[in-house]
């Protein structure tokens, strides 16, 4: 079994592929350690996958993972950690904006003993207004929520041990909050500066939309290492202030109206509304929570659904696998 594996997703990176790959082979045969490469190709509708597979023909280090659709970048790269075979990963995108020159980095800190080693893009090149500043925003916020004191969660140049990774199951968006997710199991980890470089020839696939929607991941982060086990604490909580404050409510009103007989109805009508709307929705709350609590268990469970559909696997000259799911 290799050492390592260099997991890269890829989605319509033809023009990228060859020199990806020359560079990875170059590097890591220069470290001295084995290795096995490999490429997830997500979808692609241009001749990446034909490129790759003529590249898994002639290297027997390399696999190629083709998904049925594109599925996403989460995605792939668990479809890639998922068939890596190596004690440590290392993923990386496949544009060449990650430069595989600094890959002996990631191998220090690994052999320093570090669980995870996070890329640091601490000089960037890219938009100020569209890209730097949201993602300094979402780093110190993802920073403070989970505890886990790095710079840059948003770059999937990053390397794990294989067993840290086992326990963080993958879905949605969630690739960048790896080592948030990981923290919660105990991880050690660290970050090393790399490189940032202009993507030189193919399309982006970043937007400003995925800027947005890294903000409702925190949300997300923020419960999964919070309540995750104890989903009943937090929308018990409020259930409950819900529920108390509705109970105070109906018993001023039947203060008032028993009491000293003023007509609720007429002059609170309003409130006494008010008030069977947080009974309601406390109620619906605990509901939830318990609900919760009830999945939990799911989350334990070690069998997961995995977030894709493979087409085919390719591992060595002559080798090909179908898989049908």
């Amino acid at each position: 079994m290799p050492k390592y594996s260099i997991v890269v997703p890829l989605h319509n990176e033809q023009d990228n592929v060859t020199d990806l790959y020359d560079q990875l082979k170059a590097v890591m045969e220069a470290s001295g350690e084995s290795f096995e490469i490999v490429f997830v190709d997500d979808g692609s509708t241009d001749h990446t996958f034909p490129m790759l597979r003529e590249i898994a023909a002639v290297d027997s280090r390399v696999a190629v993972v083709k998904l049925r659709r594109n599925f996403g970048q989460t995605a792939g790269l668990a479809a890639g950690f998922d068939h890596a075979r190596g004690e440590y990963i290392i993923a990386m995108d496949g544009d060449l904006q990650h430069d595989p020159n600094d890959i002996p980095l990631f191998l220090e800190k690994i052999a320093a003993g570090y669980e995870i080693v996070s890329g640091w893009r601490k000089t960037r090149v890219d938009n100020f207004w569209l890209r730097r500043i949201p993602s300094r925003v979402a780093n110190w916020m993802m920073a403070k929520i989970s505890g886990v004191d790095i710079h840059d969660f948003g770059t999937t140049f990053k390397a794990y041990r294989r067993d840290i990774l086992e326990q963080v199951p993958l879905y949605g968006e969630l690739h960048r909050f790896i080592p948030a997710l990981a923290s919660w199991h105990g991880a050690t980890i660290c970050e090393v500066p790399i490189r940032n470089v202009n993507r030189e020839r193919g399309v982006s696939h970043y937007g400003i939309t995925r800027t947005f929607r890294v903000f409702f991941d925190l949300l997300t982060i923020r419960f999964l290492l919070r309540y995750l086990s104890r989903p009943l604490h937090f929308f018990g909580g409020f259930g409950m202030m819900s529920i108390f404050t509705g109970s105070g409510i109906v018993v001023w009103l039947g203060v008032e109206k028993f009491l000293r007989h003023v007509p609720v109805m007429a002059s609170h009508g309003p409130l006494m509304m008010a008030a069977l709307g947080l009974l309601l929705g406390g109620l619906n709350l605990l509901a939830i929570g318990l609900l919760g609590e009830m999945q939990v268990r799911h989350y334990h469970e070690p069998s997961r659904r995995a977030p894709y559909s493979v087409d085919r696997v390719l591992r060595s000259q002559n080798e090909e696998h179908t898989v049908s799911e």
